[in-house]
């Protein structure tokens, strides 16, 4: 079974990406990524804030050691809340290139344009072969409208893109009043692909502490229908590639995206919960369900169940609401 694809102008032995996580940070587990069957890593995120709070601490150091001897200005103070700085972070990715033969997809997460967004040309001249932009934001200003948000965004991704030769991912969130439109001005500011679709992680509240926290919770395969529903309406009518990320746990969960058009499916949860090898586990589903209907490659199937090949294109649509309301069942 041939289960090559192709993603970000780049042939993939497989469809299995594995996305940003705390995994990547080590080089063993990079190794363990290929050896089961992986198509390309996306290396976990260097944060925008990480960047600037670097430059600002590197600013302050020459501004307050201006007179001072040559040597003082090698001290550098280690970052205490981020595992890898900026630094380290490019280091990562050279190291990443010399360990494993697939790709190597860098992540840079950010909001807003900046100083920071030079470090999309130094991962590129560090060996990644692609770049995923995350814009996560969680806007609370009650000044700022969706339009400011947008042209926020696809200001980061123009500036992105004017620092890059190698291609460019944009990995978003659903929250946009019109993700058709966002889909195709995305385009024209020079994404790629899109993966779809970034999860934001809620805070929770400790009753016995009585303190908002962090929480991570993992994904479930359910959440996989909107990455789904959206694929498949702009699959074809935007010139895009298409990552689906968000509860793929199954090898049918991989089906169903490459059938509405997916270029590749992003996984972090599932081997979190069992292991990096349970990726085989996946491969081997979705080469089962593949050879038992009668498919030769993925190629051929990818995009075959879009909304625009579907023979019910409202399948995708509002009219499928209501019917999926009156035909439930109590």
């Amino acid at each position: 079974m041939d289960i090559k694809t192709k993603y970000l102008g780049m042939e993939l032995k497989s469809p299995l990406v594995i996305s940003a996580s705390p995994l990547s940070e080590k080089i063993e587990n990079l190794r363990k990524m290929e050896d089961a069957g992986a198509g390309a890593i996306v290396l976990h995120s260097l944060f925008q804030e990480q960047v600037e709070a670097e430059q600002k601490e590197l600013n302050h150091l020459i501004s307050s050691t201006e007179f001072v001897s040559a040597e003082a200005m090698s001290y550098f103070p280690e970052p205490e809340n981020y595992r890898l700085g900026p630094e380290e972070y490019l280091e990562h990715i050279r190291k990443a290139k010399n360990a494993i033969n697939i790709p190597v997809i860098a992540s840079l997460n950010g909001s807003s344009t900046g100083g920071w967004v030079d470090y999309a040309e130094i991962m590129q001249d560090a060996g990644a072969d692609a770049l995923e932009l995350n814009l996560y934001d969680i806007p609370t200003s009650f000044g700022t409208s969706g339009a400011d948000i947008e042209r926020r965004y696809l200001d980061v991704v123009k500036a992105v893109r004017s620092q890059l030769r190698i291609p460019l991912a944009i990995k978003i969130s659903p929250y946009f009043s019109n993700m058709a439109n966002m889909a195709l001005r995305f385009q024209e500011a020079g994404a790629d692909s899109l993966v779809m679709f970034n999860r934001f992680y809620q805070p929770d509240i400790n009753l016995e502490a009585m303190e908002v926290e962090p929480k991570v919770a993992l994904s479930h395969t359910g959440i996989s229908r909107l990455s789904m529903r959206w694929i498949a309406i702009l699959k074809g009518r935007v010139n895009l590639d298409f990552a689906a990320t968000g509860g793929i746990h199954k090898g049918t969960d991989v089906i169903k995206m490459l059938l509405v058009g997916a270029n590749a499916v992003m996984i972090t949860s599932a081997i979190l919960k069992n292991g990096i090898e349970y990726l085989k586990t996946i491969e081997k589903e979705m080469v089962d369900w593949l050879t038992s209907n009668e498919y030769k490659s993925v190629q051929q199937m990818i995009g075959s169940m879009s909304q625009m090949k579907t023979p019910n294109p409202g399948a995708f649509e509002r009219a499928q609401y209501m019917k999926a309301l009156i035909n439930y069942v109590y």
